[in-house]
């Protein structure tokens, strides 16, 4: 009888450090496997401090611009950018090295470079920048004027975008707290 009952405990031991050891490696593969198969990590071609440029005086709209339309341009092109920097520096700090990077592989073949855009929408989206001229570019930006170096870039390996595209909850949140319409047509056409 004693037996019986130690063999029953057993079993019971068993089974939950068996679900123990389930449960933990699901919250590992669902944490940390998962992600690191869905998402590859890229960095952008050029090393570009935000920071140094905004420490200079630029604002965020002195290099992403709009045009006369109010349609946003996004990214500055190659040309804008060889403006301020046309020739290679020589010199051996790691700015100075990125500086010559963008002049000897961009600037002076023409070649656009090729950024990665963290916050590309699907094409199903419509997004307005000239609708949200009043609001700060970080109310839905990463504030890139305090970062030196620009932060990883996470691309889905099914959708093709950015882990760091603004989602849709984040817009509804910000409409509804703001007392704008959350329709399906307001975003998408």
């Amino acid at each position: 009888m004693e037996e019986r009952q130690s063999n029953k405990a057993g079993g019971v031991g068993g089974v939950v450090l068996l679900f123990l050891v389930g449960f933990v490696g699901a919250l590992v593969v669902g944490w940390w496997v998962f992600p690191q198969l869905l998402f590859s990590q890229k960095t952008q071609p050029i090393g570009f401090s935000h920071k140094v440029h905004a420490e200079q005086g630029l604002d965020c709209e002195s290099c992403h611009t709009f045009s006369k339309t109010g349609q946003f341009i996004g990214l500055p092109s190659t040309a804008s950018c060889a403006e301020c920097h046309p020739d290679e520096t020589g010199g051996a700090t790691d700015a100075e090295k990125e500086i010559d990077k963008f002049v000897t592989q961009y600037a002076k073949p023409g070649i656009e470079v090729p950024w990665l855009v963290y916050q590309y929408q699907p094409d199903n989206v419509f997004f307005s920048h000239a609708a949200h001229r009043g609001f700060e570019c970080t109310t839905c930006h990463p504030d890139v004027a305090n970062m030196d170096s620009p932060p990883p870039y996470h691309e889905n390996r099914l959708s093709g975008y950015s882990k760091q595209t603004m989602k849709m909850w984040e817009c509804e949140r910000c409409h509804a707290s703001m007392g704008t319409s959350n329709a399906c047509y307001v975003c998408h056409k």
